[in-house]
């Protein structure tokens, strides 16, 4: 049981030199890369620099005692930092100590949920997002955050938030440019763009090998830093009028209790709850997609509890909510990370940067970050699924589209709500009317197909109905109601089959419209009948007076049905297929 819920008990007793190795090379890769990233991400959440490296130290410790993937790299990212921004700014605004308590809060309530929701073992309520709405809805906020970045590239004032909010702020503040930002800020863009596809061939060319080289371009985020720092202040930009990050608190996180505030907790609890659902999913499907990889698992569960307790610290050491990256993931996947040790080693990389390396920051430009936030969020927007999803599936879309511009128009909440209620009606939509088909035998086989797209016998006093979905108070009435319009059409008739060989369950309702059609075709003259019916299903029906008053019989199989009732009518069936002839079919 302790095993269970303190994963580390596991892969801790095969840990050696070998695998300290790995985890240390990963840990500097990362670092390196986490550094300017953790500063960029709290900007973009309204939140000093500085609290940006507070929640990349003792989350990544929390999520290497209880976390079950052994490369995620867990921090700021830049969704769940537009998502505080979007829930801190609600209730108080950017640089007061309210709204800095208020992203505390989050992180704590969102611990708080995920942990429970990872004892009750509830982690597969995060499939209510399905894949259309969870990419709908990162794409908008892709191009949310993008956007919210441009005023610091080009040096002006502009608020929003919503999109056009934002492209009208800086519309208005066009005439405000600041040059030397510009020069800073455009130059540092295109860098970052061309260290992400360009930089890696470059260096190979120089002779280094692919692996090496793949490595040392993701450092690139260090160099613009570095650069842009050197250029501030060998050409005193930040008299012309460069905004800069300025003094970051030297020191440890602070420790502390957060507020136990019930006004903010009862206004932060549901972007609390959207945080942690949009967080968990989108950390597990990496956590997922790189455990496969190495032929190993996750449990979804204790998945919730690490990143509850990696909240959970986050909100004790002054940090705002957390998940696991992707690109920190991947790059902390490809610099060798054997397990979440990993990720504690670049907790004190991180610690050792709070310490002694915050002074060299002061001179970084915001345009810097902005251009690091921009290069990583634009990364995020999928300009394929929308194409796919109208050719494949046009509900999808809908739930898809319908994500994308209501984020884009009323905010990140919002559009995830609209995304979720969108999906769930469609997809109650679907599932109350179900496909059905009317089928009939291939001829020499024991196989039954849809008679609109196969060559089929049938019989004209026997309808053979193949239900392909479970029956349920969202469908039943549909059936009854299509049954009996078939049967109308077909005077001669005096058999039905319900083929039932997809029917996983028939609740109360179904059981009803059951009896309906029982009912209402013994009128008729019509016997009603149940083939391939599955052993649970019967089991239930087995509880009621269902099969006492049915006029017909259950068949254990569609061509037994077939047969036999093919008799009551005097029809000659053709001749059955040789039993040593049918392992070939």
């Amino acid at each position: 049981m302790l095993q269970r819920y303190l994963p580390i008990l596991d892969w801790g007793r095969s840990y050696n030199r070998e695998v300290l190795t790995s985890d240390l090379m990963a840990a500097v890769i990362v670092t390196i890369m986490l550094i300017p990233q953790s500063l960029a991400y709290a900007m973009l959440a309204g939140l000093p620099p500085v609290v940006g490296l507070y929640a990349s130290i003792l989350p990544l410790v929390a999520y290497a005692l209880f976390g079950t993937s052994r490369t995620l790299a867990v921090g700021p990212v830049a969704v769940v930092s537009l998502m505080t921004a979007s829930a801190a700014g609600a209730v108080a605004s950017a640089g007061t100590a309210a709204y800095m308590e208020a992203a505390i809060t989050l992180a704590a309530l969102s611990g708080v949920m995920l942990t429970v929701l990872g004892l009750l073992r509830l982690g597969f309520l995060a499939n209510l997002l399905s894949h259309p709405v969870i990419s709908g809805f990162i794409s908008a906020s892709g191009i949310l955050i993008a956007t919210s970045q441009l005023k610091h590239i080009l040096g002006v004032t502009a608020g929003g938030e919503t999109w056009p909010e934002m492209l009208a702020g800086l519309a208005g503040a066009l005439g405000n440019i600041n040059l030397p930002t510009v020069a800073i800020g455009i130059p540092a863009t295109l860098f970052l763009f061309w260290v992400r596809k360009g930089a890696k061939p470059a260096l190979m060319k120089l002779g280094l090998g692919p692996r090496a080289a793949d490595l040392t371009a993701k450092a690139g985020p260090v160099v613009a830093v570095a650069v842009t720092i050197i250029a501030v202040i060998a050409f005193g930009l930040e008299q012309r009028g460069v905004s800069v990050v300025g003094a970051i608190p030297q020191g440890l996180p602070p420790f502390a209790l957060p507020q136990a505030d019930i006004a903010l907790i009862e206004a932060l609890w549901v972007p609390a709850l959207l945080i942690s659902v949009i967080g968990f999913v989108e950390s597990v499907s990496v956590a997922q997609t790189l455990a496969a990889k190495r032929r190993q698992r996750i449990a979804p569960d204790q998945e919730l509890i690490g990143l509850g307790a990696s909240n959970i610290a986050s909100a004790l050491s002054g940090g705002y909510p957390v998940t696991g990256g992707f690109a920190r993931s991947v790059v902390n996947f490809d610099a060798g990370a054997q397990t979440p040790a990993a990720g504690a080693y670049t907790a004190v990389g991180i610690a050792l940067a709070s310490l002694f390396l915050t002074p060299l920051l002061f001179h970084l430009p915001n345009a810097t970050l902005a251009a690091t936030i921009i290069v990583a969020v634009l990364s995020l927007v999928d300009l394929k699924t929308p194409g796919l999803l109208w050719v494949y599936s046009k509900a999808d879309f809908a739930a898809h589209a319908a994500t994308i511009a209501i984020t884009l128009l009323a905010g990140v909440e919002l559009g995830v709500i609209a995304g979720v209620a969108v999906g769930l009606l469609l997809y109650l939509w679907r599932a109350s009317r179900p496909h059905a088909a009317i089928v009939g035998r291939v001829p020499g086989t024991e196989h039954f197909r849809n008679v609109d797209r196969h060559t089929v016998l049938t019989l004209p006093h026997l309808l053979s109905i193949r239900i392909d979905e479970s029956l349920t108070y969202l469908n039943a009435r549909w059936l009854e109601e299509y049954v009996l319009e078939q049967v109308a059409e077909r005077p001669p008739l005096r058999h039905v089959v319900l083929m039932c060989s997809a029917v996983n369950a028939i609740d109360a309702s179904g059981l009803e419209s059951l009896e309906a059609i029982n009912h209402r075709l013994a009128d008729a003259g019509v016997k009603l009948h149940l083939s391939e019916v599955k052993g649970p299903v019967m089991d239930r029906l087995k509880r009621t007076h269902f099969l006492e008053e049915l006029q017909g019989r259950v068949f254990l199989s569609q061509d037994k049905a077939f047969a036999d009732l093919a008799l009551d009518n005097g029809e000659e069936l053709p001749p059955p297929i040789p039993d040593e002839a049918r392992g070939l079919i």
